[in-house]
């Protein structure tokens, strides 16, 4: 993904259309980076739609959260997320990328 390349931080936010814990979870994560991380851009990707995009990242299951930082993976948290571990874990890289 050439976003990754380009952005010094992205989330990627893997999920589908018949993942109900997926839609709950996405405005959640849209909120945080808008409040919290305003410097993260966030993408989507619906792995039915694009298959190719998690099995080149090793994505098995949804719904997944990837965070590159500098178009490294910093962080990566699947199925049970909690939106309070991804605001403490990101804060500190976060202040160090952008302060």
């Amino acid at each position: 993904m050439e976003i990754i390349k380009t952005e010094p931080a992205v989330l990627i936010y893997f999920s589908h259309a018949a993942c109900n814990v997926c839609k709950v979870l996405k405005p959640k994560i849209k909120s945080l980076l808008e409040e919290d991380f305003d410097q993260i851009k966030m993408v989507y990707v619906d792995t039915v739609l694009h298959p190719e995009i998690p099995a080149q990242m090793s994505i098995f299951t949804v719904p997944t959260i990837v965070v590159f930082l500098e178009g490294k993976v910093y962080f990566k948290w699947s199925r049970n997320i909690s939106i309070q571990q991804i605001k403490r874990e990101l804060g500190r890289p976060y202040q160090m990328l952008f302060s």
